[in-house]
This record gives structure tokens, sequence and C-alpha cells, in this order.
């Protein structure tokens, strides 16, 4: 069978992320394609699955994925119902957005302020309470976007308990061209974190990761060339520090699941409040880790976002207001 799609559906394409590395297709394509694991059996049997231009069946459903394959799903129908529920009671933080002059100020791109606790999309069609939610709402050209279906016009995604800047694309072009900086780590992302212990200076780490758990999801230094490992690079610089703490600005060149707060938890730092990485004895009082996406930039995108002000009030208390 070829990539072209059947009588009534489309071809849907997705790259594996570093961060998707391991994952079993089943989930990987329930997820993407905003089914259950049900109807991507039903994939698999009616012969419409490919990765890597090799035909999957039925038998196939645990097979794990390599970060960088390609998975092909031919004559796929993604009803309207899943599709992200317009949601316009949601309040919106807009940071900083992009609009095409020469086509009537249509928007391109659109960087947002995620508040901790609120997740980028719904990963079934009944949830609500997303970004992703509250965007389309507002601008419903979004929908189909990119991946399309609950990740329409998502370019990246932050923790739930991470807040800060999350960018999002409105047309193919621009999604296609963003996602590429992504993929070929070109985006330029400044992290601000609280952390456990005395960091001096600066530095940085290059460590192999991969993913141990997927629910709740925890990763962990592996050694190099395992199957589903990542090279994930990490820069800090120390700001400022207290008793038992240390606030950072932290550079990462990668993107993998959890990198920062994994990385400095290897390293014996991990974030204040980090409820899988975490360590006991924690004088930040967090209620949620306190890592915070404080800016993102690519070619003509630079947004950037305030600390949050659980994030300023812990720093208040252990830094004196740092």
């Amino acid at each position: 069978m070829s990539d072209a799609p059947a009588a009534g559906g489309d071809v849907r394409s997705f790259v594996v992320e570093e961060g998707d590395g391991g994952a079993r297709i089943d989930v990987f394509l329930a997820a993407r394609l905003g089914i259950g694991r049900a109807g991507v059996r039903a994939l698999l049997e009616s012969d419409a699955v490919r990765v890597d231009g090799r035909r999957l069946g039925r038998r196939h459903k645990g097979v794990c994925l390599r970060a960088g394959s390609r998975v092909a799903v031919a004559g796929f129908v993604a009803p309207a119902a899943r599709l992200p529920r317009p949601e316009p009671a949601l309040p919106l933080a807009v940071l900083a957005r992009g609009v095409d002059p020469g086509q009537g100020g249509r928007l391109r791109w659109i960087a947002l302020d995620k508040p901790a606790g609120q997740p980028v999309h719904p990963l079934r069609a009944e949830e609500g309470g997303t970004l992703l939610n509250a965007l389309v709402a507002r601008h419903p050209e979004l929908q189909g976007v990119g991946e399309g279906a609950l990740r329409s016009g998502v370019l990246h995604r932050l923790d739930v308990d991470t807040s800060g800047v999350v960018l999002f694309a409105a047309d193919d072009p621009t999604w296609r061209r963003l996602r590429d900086a992504f993929r070929t780590h070109r985006v330029r992302k400044r992290y601000r974190a609280l952390v456990a212990g005395r960091i001096e200076g600066e530095g940085g780490a290059r460590l192999e990761l991969s993913v141990v758990r997927h629910r709740p999801a925890r990763v962990a230094v592996a050694e190099g060339g395992r199957r589903g490992t990542r090279l994930a690079e990490t820069s800090w610089r120390a700001l400022a520090h207290g008793p038992g703490v240390t606030l950072l600005e932290v550079w990462p060149r990668t993107g993998f699941l959890h990198q920062i707060r994994a990385t400095l938890a290897h390293l014996g730092h991990p974030v204040c409040g980090d409820p899988i990485y975490g360590a006991s004895g924690d004088p930040s009082g967090a209620a949620r880790q306190l890592l915070h996406a404080a800016e993102l930039a690519i070619d003509e995108i630079d947004a950037s976002s305030p600390d949050p002000p659980d994030f300023a009030a812990a720093c208040a208390r252990v830094l004196g207001g740092t």
C-alpha cells in the first residue's frame, strides 16, 4: 500500500520528536490523532500505518518509536469532534503576535503566557480548560493547522506545572517553518529556576536522557547508545543565593521531555517544588515546580514572560526578593 489517501480520508504524517523517542506506536498515534487506542488498532488492522515506509499491522501495536522516524497514516478521517472545543470564557494572556500586513493583517503566530497548572492542549476531545481551548475561541483559524486535531497550531509544549511562554502557529507554512527551527535547535529558550543547594557561576551539561516511565512521566540519565536515549544539552548561570537554594537562569539547547528538571536533579540540584525529581526538606515552600519559561526567540519572534506571582513570592521568601 502506498501513502496515498484512501477514499474519504487523507494522509497524516508525523516526525517523532526527541521527547517521544521510545513511545509505543499506539500511544503515540492516539495522542497525535486524538483517538483512543482502539481506533489506532483499527488503523493498524486496515494497513493504514507506515513507519519509515514499513507497514505495521495490529501485532505491532507495542512497537517503540525512534526519534527522527516518520510515521504516516493513510485514509484517516478526523471528525470535528476531535478538534479542541472553543472556550471563550477561559482567560488568555497574549505576549506577542505576528501578522502578515500583505494579507489584511492575518495572524501568522502568537505567543501566550501559560499559567502553572494549565495544559497546553487537550489529550481527549472532551477535555477542556487548556491553553488551546482558550486560543481557538479567539482564533478559530488555528483549527487543523500543523498536526491538526487536538494539537492544532501547537509548536512545542511545557509541562503542566511549568509556567511561561508558549508559541503557536496560525497557518501551515508558518507552522512548518517554526517546527523546523525547533527540530534543528535554532530556538533560543531562557528559563528561570529556583533549585535546591548552592551552584556558583556558570555551567553546563551534556547528558544522555531516556524516558523510564510514562504515567506519570519520568526521565533519567542513561548509557549512551541505548535505544530511546537522546543527548540533552543544558547551560545555566547562577543569579542569586539563599539558604539552601540558588536562583538560576537556564538555557536548554535541545528539547527533551523534562530536560531541565531531570538534568538538575541528576546533578544534585532538583528544582524546588518538583513532585517527581525534588528532594525532601525543600526550603521554598513551593506548591509546584518553580520552573518558568521566561523567554523564547527565533527569527522575528522574541517573547518574554515576567515571573508569575507564586514564583516571585518564593524568591522573596528565600532570596530576599531577588
